[in-house]
């Protein structure tokens, strides 16, 4: 009866120090867990070429599309801008998602959703300048926002036309600071101001 009081004494022993080891390996898991889901400031950690993997797109392929498409309709280029909205559409579609944390990724499908969107309009919509550039003006707050979240990998300019859509306006982005409208293209090339820098 003694050993028997003994063992069991023992094994009690045993199974509660196992218990408090696998305890221990959860919280620490759990913890672990917890410090990888912890939000992210995106503004800080820009997701740029070099972080891309090699055969993916980067934010600043995107960019380099998207100043394709303005610099065209500036000089009222219908064809042009379609093939640089096709060629967009291709590079969101390419865009490396493995380098973004959970946050990041969240806010790029929400962006490349309604940016595909409106570059697969442009695209197939040679011909209809009128009709490019009211898809242009939707596309520019989506690379507007992209932008401010990823880094654009170089110094740009947040512009605006005061006179375009019957004077409600619309904004655009331009790697030089020097005016040069996309939505009234040669009929008046400089009209517009300079809102924001973007470094």
């Amino acid at each position: 009866m003694k050993n028997l009081i003994l063992g069991i004494a023992m094994l009690t022993t045993v199974l509660a120090a196992c218990n408090n080891s696998t305890s221990d390996k959860k919280d620490n898991s759990t913890s672990n867990a917890q410090s990888t889901n912890t939000p992210v400031d995106t503004s800080a950690k820009p997701v740029t070429a070099t972080t891309a993997i090699t055969g993916t797109a980067s934010v600043t392929e995107i960019l380099s599309c998207y100043l394709k498409m303005k610099n065209a309709f500036a000089k009222d280029n219908d064809k042009d801008a379609a093939a640089a909205g096709n060629e967009l559409v291709k590079t969101l579609t390419s865009f490396n998602k493995a380098a973004l944390t959970t946050d990041q990724a969240k806010i790029y499908n929400d962006i490349e959703d309604d940016a595909r969107e409106h570059a697969e309009h442009i695209g197939s919509n040679g011909g209809n300048i009128k009709h490019q550039r009211e898809h242009f003006d939707m596309l520019s707050k989506d690379i507007y926002q992209l932008v401010k979240t990823f880094g654009g990998g170089q110094k740009l300019y947040y512009d605006h036309c005061p006179m375009y859509n019957d004077g409600k306006g619309a904004n655009w982005i331009s790697e030089t600071k020097e005016i040069s409208n996309p939505y009234l293209g040669k009929s008046m090339p400089s009209c517009g101001t300079v809102k924001e820098e973007i470094k």
